[in-house]
């Protein structure tokens, strides 16, 4: 055989895989296409020179890699807004419509498949790379594994470019065969088929990847716009050039058509041989959706609506109390294992002690849960009771036994001993060293809880008199891992600045935005605990609401944290470690459009909020967390709240959107 003619018949394989696979119309039996696959693997065994990576053959994956490549990729995987209900749907139905003016979307309608989320590159027709979701931003290149995935390709029908995204799954019957196999073999089954497909798609073997029936679906063509004018006829020629999309993706114009069409997949959703947790809602026109842009998370011309929640019913095994950051008293009821839309349910928030009274729980108590939005599991109500006692909710703090309250007007339980309950402490520390904190590298939850377990932290000033030969001692801490977690604390302490200190402090009602006019006047940690003990309360806190921003509530709430004997040791235990950053005097512009202009941001914008009160501050004007008198201007972006736009309202503060700012920081 000649070369080409190898060419030919690996084509002419791809097309019969794409035929079966992407079609659903197969033109060859399964005994040919076997007969045709083991005369490629002969002619490949005997000219390895000739063997291409698009080849049928080569799907089947080759030796274990050590570790997946990390990979940036240009156009981030933006999160989908989700919707629960019609109410949702048409509120996201009207802000489109809003958006577009005169001009009327079409929206898609696609199926919402339970998967593993994928990105692959196409050049010249030729699969490059398959990047898993990962952050967003950055992605693992799994393009050895997914190479075994039926659907993807490694040759398109055409030489074009293309970026396209997907979903991985497993068929149910599929999965129900695995499982079946796994009990057969007395092995514990898998709990759902996504958990197995993320699993599978993330081995570091190729060849154990191949063995499982993993098959794609791909929904969004990247850049679509560079190869059509619509969103569907992007994946029409996706389907053209050979790659899987939805047979089931459809259309709506209006709201009827829209809500029609959702309704008609209630009873459709279980048809489907693969899982579905909703549908996918697009305005298909391209130009439409440059017009309607995006939010700093989730793109405006898109949306995400949820199936109702599975419900079933389990009993209470008891009561756990959980204690917050700030002291919150929250009731998690410890539930007999349960499986609800392919995962274990064992735990469920009541969210405060009104709900536990409301529902008249008592352990033993038959309850219906359910998972809202297909993830957090809550519970509705009793179905059978026990006819045992009631939960009732406790008057002191299970951990240090101080008396709980209830602010007025909350209906938060909390207890009051900040900086003396052990379980608060636990909590601050992980906030402290938090990365939008103190952003103290390699300290996360657990490493927190090891190092109070084992007494060597019991605040946040204790973790600067940590060694490396203490960590060492510690389970799964070896000589490295001690010295790169002393190593982050150093860095911390060299790179913090005094507003980032401020917030890790945690003081009620005090981040980052807030918490940087009064770093800005007193620059330092020490000069502020000097300010608060040269003045009596009332004055210091009239000292402080001269600061723009800053209101009695928050004046009130510094000033209780410094004078606290609790907390005023801890200030003094930190500087004695060095631990006082300076504020950084930031660069005035006195020339640009905003000076002299102060703005409160808020909502979700098209962008990071940090990044909004950069060009602010660049054009020469000022950010500050809450609306006063002295505001000239309140941003407003999405899903505002209705605290602010009120105090805009009360102070004759203008509110703008954020074109209305890129307006004035431009001069137009």
């Amino acid at each position: 055989m000649t070369h080409a003619a190898y060419l030919a018949l690996v084509d002419e394989l791809l097309e019969h895989n794409r035929r079966y696979y992407v079609d659903s119309a197969p033109t060859i039996s399964d005994v040919e296409y076997d007969r045709k696959s083991k005369q490629l693997d002969q002619i490949e065994a005997a000219n390895p020179s000739w063997v291409v990576a698009w080849s049928p053959s080569q799907r089947i994956g080759h030796a274990p890699i050590s570790e997946f490549v990390k990979v940036e990729r240009a156009v981030p995987m933006l999160s989908l807004d989700n919707s629960y209900n019609l109410d949702d749907l048409r509120a996201f139905y009207d802000r489109v419509v809003k958006g577009l003016g005169s001009e009327t979307p079409i929206f898609s309608v696609e199926p919402k498949i339970d998967g593993f989320g994928i990105e692959l590159t196409y050049r010249a027709g030729e699969l490059v790379l398959a990047a898993t979701r990962g952050d967003g931003k950055i992605g693992e290149d799994v393009t050895a594994n997914a190479r075994t995935v039926h659907g993807v390709t490694g040759k398109l029908r055409e030489p074009i470019d293309l970026v396209i995204r997907g979903e991985i799954y497993i068929r149910k019957d599929d999965f129900v065969a695995i499982n079946a196999a796994r009990v057969a073999a007395n092995e514990e089954e898998y709990k759902n088929p996504r958990n197995l497909a993320s699993g599978s798609i993330k081995q570091l073997d190729p060849r154990e990847v191949a063995k499982r029936p993993m098959r794609t679906i791909l929904y969004e063509v990247v850049d679509g716009e560079t190869v059509a004018r619509g969103h569907l006829e992007s994946l029409a020629l996706a389907k053209r050039v050979g790659l899987p999309i939805s047979e089931h993706n459809a259309t709506a114009t209006t709201w009827d058509e829209l809500a029609a069409t959702i309704e008609s997949w209630q009873n459709r959703r279980d048809d489907l041989p693969y899982e579905l947790d909703g549908l996918v809602i697009k305005v298909d026109a391209f130009e439409q959706r440059a017009q309607l842009g995006t939010t700093s998370k989730f793109p405006r011309w898109a949306i995400a609506y949820k199936f109702p929640a599975r419900q079933v019913t389990t009993i209470i095994l008891d009561l756990e109390i959980n204690i917050g950051r700030t002291g919150a008293v929250t009731p998690v009821a410890i539930l007999e294992p349960v499986d609800v839309s392919g995962t274990t349910v064992s735990r469920a928030s009541l969210h405060n002690w009104d709900q536990v009274a409301r529902l008249g729980l008592g352990k033993g108590d038959r309850v219906l849960i359910e998972k809202a939005g297909e993830i957090i599991p809550q519970v509705l109500g009793i179905t059978e009771s026990s006819g045992g006692a009631r939960f009732a909710t406790p008057t002191e703090c299970p951990v240090c036994g101080t008396t709980l309250e209830r602010a007025e007007g909350k209906v938060v339980l909390a207890c009051t001993n900040r900086l003396g309950c052990p379980a608060q402490q636990l909590r601050t520390i992980e906030f402290f060293a938090s990365r939008g904190q103190m952003n103290i590298d390699g300290l996360g939850e657990k490493i927190v809880e090891q190092l109070v377990s084992a007494k060597l932290v019991s605040d946040v000033a204790d973790l600067f008199d940590l060694t490396a030969a203490q960590l060492e001692k510690l389970e799964r801490f070896g000589k490295s891992s001690a010295k790169n977690l002393i190593a982050g604390i150093a860095e911390a302490k060299k790179t913090a600045t005094f507003s980032r200190l401020l917030s890790a402090l945690g003081i009620a009602n005090v981040g980052r935005t807030v918490g940087a006019p009064i770093a800005a006047k007193y620059g330092s940690l020490r000069a502020l605990r000097d300010a608060v003990a040269a003045k009596d309360s009332a004055a210091f806190v009239a000292e402080l609401c001269e600061i723009e921003g800053i209101g009695e509530i928050i004046a009130t709430a510094v000033d209780a944290y410094f004078r606290d004997p609790a907390a005023a040791a801890l200030v003094d235990k930190l500087l004695a470690r060095g631990v006082d950053p300076i504020e950084p005097v930031a660069a005035v512009n006195t020339n640009g459009n905003l000076v002299g202009k102060t703005f409160v941001v808020t909502g979700t914008l098209s962008k990071p909020r940090p990044e909004v009160q950069k060009d602010i501050e660049a054009a020469g004007g000022k950010v500050v967390g809450s609306v006063s008198k002295k505001t000239n201007y309140l941003v407003a972006g999405a899903d505002v709240g209705q605290a602010k736009t009120e105090a805009a309202t009360k102070n004759g503060v203008a509110i703008i959107s954020e074109a209305e700012l890129n307006a004035l920081i431009a001069g137009s």
